[in-house]
């Protein structure tokens, strides 16, 4: 939503960013870039990277 310029101060806005932070951990603010649109895409998505290799890891030790 930060990329397509939605309004900060949406209620929706707010709740999809605040689910969004924790689940994020440490990896925004990880890379300062002088575009923030591309800062955004690198921090939050080596965050979706790091749950998918996790959730992989974790679907492959329940099937066994």
């Amino acid at each position: 939503m930060i990329l397509f310029g939605a309004n900060q101060a949406n209620s929706f806005f707010q709740f999809v960013k605040s689910l969004a932070e924790p689940l994020a951990l440490f990896f925004p603010g990880l890379f300062n870039l002088a575009n923030d649109n591309l800062e955004t895409i690198v921090n939050y998505g080596l965050a979706a990277v790091f749950w998918i290799v996790v959730a992989s890891f974790l679907a492959r030790l329940v099937s066994r």
